[in-house]
């Protein structure tokens, strides 16, 4: 089982480095970031048959083609009278005598004359020679004679045309897509059981610290809780990942060592949390670099500077390596601006770039230009049906309470300085 994509293929991590203009790991700019995760990470290469119910969340492997044109035949897009459009005269009204109704399901038989209709329901099949559809509320209707006043419709309203939606032998959805709800309606309308989606991306993930107390444990002086874990499965989740809780682990090598590598040997990629930060034990960025590829970075970026990336490889297995800062806001932050991206990459979504909205400040926002930051905000509408948004106040990097209150991040980009009141930014949406 190859469970990185042809990971073996890829260049070092120097190889990548020297193909970005400046690179600088002691100050590297967020965009650069991208760049160097866009050439680490392949998509994984295994693929499986699944039903519609099991593929929602899923990424397709390949383009899904119609095997029959939706609609199947000429219908009404509505309750009504279906006619001869050409029997429309400008500026007069048309009087129509009903011969028969048309129900969906099942194609009308019978035969229309000039000056005559069909009572039609919607989604039926149009009768043969019929082409537009007076809705029964425009029409005067006495008995078997309809009544359409003037300048209502014109020829061919109402009618939808075999294959609108789907044409048969084209593709109906595209290989990278992430399966929606939707998209699982429009599989079961091509009559579709199964489709083929990428494999789940296996997600080892585990914190690091002697000061991390897990959850059941007593409290004690100088140690927290952790909440990492939970952070980080929860965004897991989100993305469909098929997830590895390793737990917490101490700051002990030989502890450190056992938990890379028995996440290296089964999983595609590792996330860990704490352990690179300048002056923090270096009992695990050593055993990062014992087992695996691996930079360090200080990102120019606010909050969660330090940041580890590279790949692990353990009895020809190899996984990818996330080693995000300790503090919990800077964890969230690292990743959604880079893992997420990331590992949607891995699973072969071709929807990767964060989709970032428009929002004016409702506050002055400080900063110098040189970096990115992201920070907490509140958005909303205002008056003009505009998005605007505020910051959640406190935006240090253990404040996890302002990521509850925040539905979005402010991105203040790298070459930006200070934001008025009324100027626009970028808003990723939580």
């Amino acid at each position: 089982m190859n469970s990185t994509g042809d990971s073996a293929g890829l260049g070092s991590l120097d190889e990548i480095a020297s193909s970005l203009q400046g690179y600088d790991p002691q100050a590297l700019p967020a965009l650069e970031v991208l760049k160097f995760l866009e050439q680490l990470v392949k998509p994984i290469n295994e693929t499986e048959s699944v039903g519609i119910f099991q593929a929602l969340g899923r990424v397709l492997a390949c383009d899904v083609i119609s095997p029959i044109s939706v609609p199947a035949h000429d219908n009404s897009a509505m309750d009504g009278f279906a006619f001869d459009g050409s029997a429309l005269m400008a500026g007069q009204p048309l009087a129509l005598r009903v011969v028969g109704t048309a129900l969906a399901g099942k194609a009308w038989q019978g035969s229309v004359e000039p000056g005559q209709c069909v009572k039609i329901m919607t989604g039926a099949i149009m009768p043969a020679g019929l082409d537009t559809v007076a809705p029964q509320e425009l029409c005067q209707i006495t008995g078997v004679q309809v009544l359409l006043p003037a300048g209502l419709l014109r020829a061919g309203d109402n009618r939808r045309f075999c294959g609108e939606d789907l044409m048969a032998g084209r593709p109906a959805l595209q290989q990278g897509t992430v399966v929606s709800a939707a998209a699982c309606g429009l599989l079961a309308s091509l009559g579709l059981p199964q489709v083929q989606v990428m494999r789940r991306l296996k997600v080892a993930y585990f914190s690091t610290g002697d000061e991390i107390l897990s959850l059941g444990q007593a409290p004690r002086e100088g140690a927290v809780y952790d909440s990492n874990r939970y952070t980080v499965f929860g965004m897991l989740h989100n993305l469909g990942c098929e997830m590895i809780d390793m737990g917490v682990v101490r700051d002990e090598p030989a502890l450190l060592q056992q938990a890379f590598v028995l996440a290296a040997q089964t999983a595609d990629a590792i996330i860990t949390s704490g352990g690179v930060s300048v002056g923090e034990a270096d009992f695990t960025k050593a055993m990062m670099k014992k087992l695996g590829d691996v930079v360090f970075w200080k990102i120019a970026m606010r909050p969660g500077r330090p940041m580890a990336v590279g790949r692990l490889t353990q009895e020809g297995k190899s996984a990818v390596l996330f080693g995000l800062p300790g503090n919990p806001v800077a964890v969230m932050v690292t990743f959604l601006a880079f893992v997420k991206p990331a590992l949607l990459r891995m699973m072969g979504s071709t929807q990767t770039a964060p989709l970032l909205m428009r929002a004016r400040s409702q506050e002055v926002l400080r900063k110098k230009p040189g970096r990115t930051e992201y920070q907490r905000g509140i958005v909303s509408r205002n008056a003009q049906d505009e998005l605007q948004v505020v910051s959640t106040g406190n935006q240090g990097s253990g404040v996890l309470s302002s990521m509850v209150q925040a539905n979005g991040l402010i991105v203040l980009q790298h070459t930006q300085s200070s934001i008025q009141i009324g100027d626009w930014v970028d808003v990723l949406m939580l």
